[in-house]
């Protein structure tokens, strides 16, 4: 059997107002596994993570477990889930073949979501790829 997950640390994007709610309302919830939350691309994600791709970690969510495990896309939304008291029960069904469908809906409505905000909004700068969505 394999360590258990003891601290996961999520990079999120500190210039999205969608990320910035989000990170917010993690915060808030009751957490069964710490979570530290980083702002992407920063000096102490650069600090804490040298050999990652931080260019990456701006265009979609990335979690990185206290022994070096790296969740990207879908996976990713789903261990912050499963991190929570309230929403472990609805992570486990969501890794499910059944569940993954809902993951990516969500997170392409995020990813639209973020588009429309992106600075300029719509008909202004685009978001270059930092809304893309995997798969």
């Amino acid at each position: 059997m394999g360590t258990p997950v003891r601290g996961l640390t999520v990079l999120y994007d500190a210039q999205c107002s969608l990320c910035v709610h989000l990170r917010s309302w993690l915060l808030r919830q009751r957490q069964l596994v710490p979570l530290d939350l980083v702002p992407a691309g920063s000096a102490e994600a650069w600090r804490r993570y040298p050999r990652l791709d931080h260019t990456a970690t701006l265009r979609e969510i990335t979690v990185i477990g206290d022994k070096g495990q790296i969740y990207t896309g879908p996976a990713a939304w789903i261990v912050c889930l499963w991190a929570l008291a309230e929403y472990r029960p609805r992570a486990h069904w969501l890794a499910t073949p059944a569940g993954l469908p809902f993951v990516r809906v969500t997170m392409l409505a995020a990813s639209k979501y973020r588009e429309a905000t992106a600075v300029g909004g719509a008909g202004g700068t685009p978001c270059d790829d930092r809304c893309s969505v995997p798969g």
